[in-house]
């Protein structure tokens, strides 16, 4: 393997889908791709030409446009494009630009189309069916726990019919279950059979709904699967089916709720953010996120997929707020970028987002320009607001000055916290080495992250400082074979697994990328990354993976979990819902990444 292939194949094994191929196909994959520099301005296709295969940036920053010209989405390292394209004719969808010195990795049109026949892993990544869309998980083959709505409306046999309808009415709601005086579900009446039996016959308002209702109405159990409610609403010529458990109407699923299901994609928000013209239209958008968060994990898609997309949803927010601010206040007076630090800038977010950001401007600002950056960040951060990205408790947003600056301020600022590293630059520093661009200037950003991280990495000091921070952030382990729950309050008996769950591992792999002076912000691309380095063991590494996954996958199912049942979504879990094996498996996961922190800590500069 010549060193061109080998980098090529490093760089892979911290890119999804390429991380799940076995190492031969891997390094076949690695041979496969062609290497392309391009400079800023570069066309790397317009819409309609043949593509030669599908790109993978491997530094730089690329532009989507649509058939209008106008910008779908800013591409980053690591970002593939061209799928779309290559899964419908072969011919561009889009039109791709670079906005910086950017290097390719190109997949031939012919390698690209074996992989998604012979790759599950590779095929559910990219196969996108309806017109380039992430294809939606597969409404036959999922449970109706995960498809119905829980809790359902009901009414008794002895109401009236108009009972039935101001119900419906004020409920927005176009059936309910008529239950009787024990609960068990006797039938079920629609705005249909109201319609039809009560109005269209003339009869009474006050009749009761015992003699307009479907009884004994075909129901399914909760073990069912979509396909069986799809074969009875089409056998049946029904809209409404009752899921019913031991006789008693536990949930409903409607032709309405299959039609939701079946409309939600991130793609498809992302597209109705990009077209909105208000912030009240993204809103609307950003609304049916926890409905695209349950259907994800319904589906069993792997976690960093799931936050990933649930990401891209607030980048998309994000840059259509800033080029609405822009149409607003005219042209900016030097240029900016705007940045993402937190879940955002790890591309790691769930049901649970607030928002954290900053703005870097060009230094050649001037201080009466500054005020221009002000109204931007006051307009993108009361939008994001407003879109369900609520205000960072910490005010870590660009709308406090501090976190609104020119270039050589951020350099003092990170150059201060390392040279000084305070109990707040330990903290400082942690939130904004997780920075990522999301819209403006990208090249603003990238000589500060590499001379940033040169020169931590060479401060042993500092690197020791930032260990110790690390490792405040502890596994939720008791000390006999159970869990440490929060003994008080609100969220009594129960894990936090935001802080006590998954941060321990953002830290630790925070530690080994700034150690390693690795690029990667996201946690499980930084764990990939330092394995590969040789910052952490390959054994304990890929240990810690593992755990990351399982520890990710497990809120995120809570998360899930509490949407289905009509809840809104926290990081709050009890170990109670857990089965027996799965507080095991979580506990052991619990207990590598204590173990890691323990390595670390007894390695190199840990201070007491």
């Amino acid at each position: 393997m010549n060193t061109e292939t080998a980098a090529v194949q490093t760089f892979l094994q911290s890119v999804h889908p390429y991380d799940a191929l076995p190492q031969d196909e891997l390094a076949r994959v690695a041979s496969s791709f062609g290497r392309r520099e391009l400079p800023p301005g570069t066309l790397v296709y317009e819409i309609g030409e043949a593509l030669e295969g599908l790109f993978l940036i491997e530094s730089g920053q690329v532009e989507i446009l649509d058939s209008n010209g106008a910008l779908v989405s800013i591409l980053g390292p690591r970002n593939s494009f061209g799928e779309r394209g290559l899964l419908r004719d072969g011919r561009a969808a889009t039109t791709a630009r670079t906005t910086a010195p950017t290097r390719l990795l190109v997949l031939p049109a012919r390698e690209f189309h074996r992989l998604v026949r012979e790759s599950p892993a590779f095929a559910r990544f990219f196969d996108r069916g309806g017109g380039g869309e992430p294809r939606g998980p597969d409404l036959a083959t999922r449970s109706i726990a995960e498809l119905m709505t829980p809790d359902p409306a009901t009414c008794a046999p002895e109401a009236s019919a108009a009972e039935a309808a101001r119900q419906m009415r004020d409920r927005k709601i176009s059936c309910l279950g008529v239950t009787d005086r024990q609960g068990r579900l006797v039938g079920i009446v629609t705005t249909r059979d109201l319609s039809n039996r009560v109005v269209a016959e003339g009869r009474p308002s006050d009749i009761p709904v015992a003699q307009v209702m479907t009884p004994d109405p075909v129901a399914l159990p909760p073990t069912a699967l979509g396909t069986d409610i799809l074969h009875l609403m089409l056998e049946r010529r029904i809209g409404h089916v009752p899921v019913v458990r031991d006789g008693r109407m536990i949930g409903i699923v409607t032709q309405t709720d299959l039609t939701r299901q079946q409309a939600i994609t991130s793609a498809s928000l992302i597209r109705d953010i990009a077209r909105a013209d208000t912030i009240d239209q993204m809103r609307t958008a950003t609304a049916r996120i926890p409905q695209l968060l349950r259907q994800l994990v319904g589906a069993q898609t792997a976690h960093e997929i799931t936050t990933r997309l649930i990401t891209d949803i607030a980048d998309a927010v994000t840059r259509r707020l800033i080029s609405m601010a822009e149409a607003e206040l005219g042209p900016p007076p030097a240029p900016y970028l705007w940045l993402a630090c937190g879940s955002q800038g790890r591309q790691e977010q769930t049901g649970v987002s607030d928002q954290d950001n900053c703005l870097m401007i060009d230094d050649s600002v001037t201080a009466k320009d500054m005020a221009w950056y002000e109204r931007l960040a006051r307009f993108v951060s009361d939008g994001l607001n407003a879109c369900g990205y609520v205000f960072c408790p910490g005010d870590m947003m660009a709308t406090n000055p501090r976190w609104r600056q020119p270039v050589r301020v951020w350099r003092d600022y990170f150059m201060g916290w390392i040279a000084t590293p305070s109990t707040e630059a330990q903290m400082l520093a942690s939130v904004m080495f997780d920075l990522r661009p999301i819209g403006g200037d990208a090249a603003l950003f990238e000589g500060l992250q590499a001379e940033t991280l040169e020169a931590a990495s060479r401060n042993s000091i500092f690197v020791a400082h930032m260990i110790s921070n690390a490792l405040k952030h502890t596994p939720p382990l008791g000390l006999i074979r159970g869990f440490a729950t929060i003994r008080s309050g609100e969220h009594r008996n129960t894990i936090d697994m935001k802080h006590s769950g998954v941060v321990p591992v953002v830290d630790l792999a925070r530690i080994y990328a700034l150690k390693g002076r690795l690029r990667p912000v996201n946690t499980r691309a930084r764990l990939l990354e330092a394995i590969d380095a040789g910052i952490v063991s390959p054994a304990g590494g890929r240990d810690l993976l593992a755990a990351y996954d399982l520890i990710a996958q497990t809120r995120l199912n809570h998360q899930a979990a509490q949407i289905r049942a009509g809840e809104k979504p926290d990081n709050y879990l009890a170990p109670s819902q857990l089965s027996d094996f799965e507080r095991s498996h979580l506990r052991n996961a619990f207990v590598v990444v204590r173990t890691m922190q323990s390595a670390l800590g007894h390695g190199k500069g840990m201070l007491e």
